[in-house]
């Protein structure tokens, strides 16, 4: 009888590293994937950007789609890797 391989075990990170990272996440997206969109549509202004419409919905999409694949499917986001929080966090 063959056993499954073990995966290593991950630390459950601190409370305070996964929500300032989680916050510092959805900033670096908004702002970064907000200013992107911005130019490509033409919807930048002095101050920064100014979506409306169909952009402000693909910028709210790749927010999703980013937090997804981060946690999910790649291991964890920017601030995750930062911080050295392993994922999936056990709870």
């Amino acid at each position: 009888m063959s056993e499954a391989p073990l995966q290593p075990a991950i630390r459950p990170a601190s409370t305070w590293k996964r929500v300032l990272a989680s916050i510092l996440d959805f900033l670096t997206v908004f702002f970064g994937a907000g200013w992107i969109i911005g130019k490509l549509s033409g919807e930048t202004t002095p101050d920064g950007f100014a979506l409306s419409g169909g952009t402000a919905l693909a910028l709210f999409a790749l927010i999703v789609v980013y937090f997804y694949a981060g946690r999910k499917r790649l291991g964890g986001t920017i601030w995750d890797r930062i911080f050295g929080i392993g994922r999936p966090q056990p709870y």
